[in-house]
């Protein structure tokens, strides 16, 4: 299979690199992150670049591009571990108004694809553990009463996706954050982004899929948000890895640079193997996005363990190689392990996906009917 990367993809990830580089730096993340986490100048420059209308239909005035492009962009962004949520508002958001009916496509889909309407999805409960078909929010019509935890900008999105139990179903609908009945309370995460409570009582909303369809378009707006996390923290890891390899180099002790010792060497070895076990999985879930619903979810939570596995033993390796210095605030590479701790922990953990991954086989087997 040839995983070479096409000339457009790789003048997409160039583009993406430099934008990071040059407009979002290790000091302006850290002011971003003292204002609360989320900057509207940093995600105009990622609407700037083109990115919000990378998936968004042609025929609703975006790009049209795949799967692999938007897995490029994530691991560039990654890289800078940029906090604006690229991932839910530009992948995740037109995956699911795209199963939408045609005339809320056409209200919601170009300004998405134009920056002019930043949605986010609200799908985790208090209580549900990562399960998607525990939902408590209810419908009454069109109008929606529950809460929604670990909302990420909630506060300052424009309109939210949100499940709700509708009959004997779970359908998907959107309701605009400025709606009656619609209230937010925002905090700061562990790695400085920004997230929110949701609370809505008879929120008016509008049908995006219903019951029959409902948790099945869900399932695959959070396959595809794992997967781009899954791309995401590769371009962290492979940035932090790079950060421990220059302060090795640069580090000396007993007159020599530490780097030369063998005992290091064997450790950067070992976070490196954990490095491209990730990358491989994460090329694996980008590509199995477009499987049936099984497979596609089995593989999706075998990246996810995957991930977990490495996002921890390269966070916790290049921090110990660091020394004290690893864990200060001053220090770029504690930001990092602090985002890929919270990574493993949003779209279900390690044991979760693990279990995930073991009762498909056991149901592929026909031990349950």
């Amino acid at each position: 299979m040839d995983f070479d990367f096409t000339e457009d993809q790789e003048s997409l990830r160039d583009a993406v690199r430099r934008w990071v580089d040059k407009d979002y730096d290790f000091e302006r993340r850290r002011a971003i992150v003292k204002a609360g986490g989320f900057s509207r100048e940093a995600w105009d420059g990622l609407v700037g670049l083109g990115l919000s209308a990378l998936i968004v239909p042609e025929a609703h005035g975006g790009l049209g591009l795949g799967s692999v492009d938007a897995m490029v962009v994530m691991e560039e962004l990654g890289r800078g571990i940029v906090m604006e949520p690229y991932a839910q508002a530009a992948l995740v958001a037109p995956t699911v108004l795209a199963q939408a009916p045609e005339s809320v496509q056409a209200q919601w889909l170009p300004r998405i694809a134009g920056g002019e309407a930043l949605v986010v999805l609200a799908h985790q409960e208090r209580g549900a553990r990562y399960r998607l078909d525990k939902v408590e929010t209810v419908a009454d019509g069109l109008s929606l009463t529950g809460g929604k935890s670990l909302v990420a900008v909630a506060d300052m999105a424009d309109a939210l996706i949100v499940p709700a139990r509708s009959g004997s179903g779970i359908a998907l609908y959107l309701v605009e954050r400025n709606a009656a009945g619609v209230s937010t309370r925002p905090y700061s995460l562990q790695d400085g982004s920004r997230a929110a409570e949701l609370s809505l009582n008879k929120a008016p909303a509008t049908l995006l899929v219903g019951p029959d369809q409902g948790l099945a378009v869900l399932e695959l707006a959070v396959d595809i948000a794992i997967a781009a996390q899954c791309a995401e923290a590769v371009g962290a890891m492979e940035k932090l890895v790079a950060i421990t390899a220059e302060y090795l180099n640069t580090r000396k002790q007993f007159g020599v640079v530490i780097s030369s010792f063998q005992a290091l060497r064997h450790r950067m070895a070992d976070v490196k193997m954990q490095l491209e076990l990730a990358r491989s999985m994460s090329y694996y879930a980008t590509l199995k996005l477009g499987e049936p619903a099984d497979v596609r979810r089995r593989a999706l939570s075998q990246a996810k363990v995957q991930m977990g596995q490495s996002t921890r033993f390269v966070g916790q390796q290049c921090t110990q190689l660091h020394g004290g210095i690893g864990v200060t605030d001053e220090y770029v590479s504690s930001h990092y392990f602090k985002r890929l701790t919270a990574m493993e922990m949003q779209f279900g953990d390690s044991l979760h996906h693990l279990g995930e991954v073991s009762q498909r086989m056991l149901d592929t087997a026909g031990v349950f009917a």
